[in-house]
């Protein structure tokens, strides 16, 4: 099974409110983490498997609202990134 369809057949079997409520989850799981990794708290393998947990709700969610629009947004967010590296350098 490719990622689209493992994303076709999670929306069919729990739908889009749960999945966005999937992602707020795992989003706060890795802030949670960080912070920890931050104190000493857990180890790197714990901010590996929850970035794993992220990418995947960040593909379902890219999925969802339109591969082709998330990554013209990107693109825009990247252009901004590289205007910013630019003028710190004082290029």
């Amino acid at each position: 099974m490719d990622y689209q369809e493992l994303y076709r057949a999670t929306l069919a079997k729990w739908g889009e409110e749960a999945q966005y409520d999937q992602a707020v989850e795992e989003c706060a799981e890795l802030i949670a983490s960080l912070k920890h990794l931050k104190r000493g708290k857990v180890e790197e393998e714990v901010i590996i498997e929850e970035l794993a947990d992220v990418t995947l709700m960040v593909g379902q969610l890219t999925y969802m609202f339109g591969e082709e629009r998330v990554q013209k947004a990107v693109e825009r967010k990247i252009a901004k990134l590289r205007v910013l590296l630019k003028s710190d350098d004082g290029m």
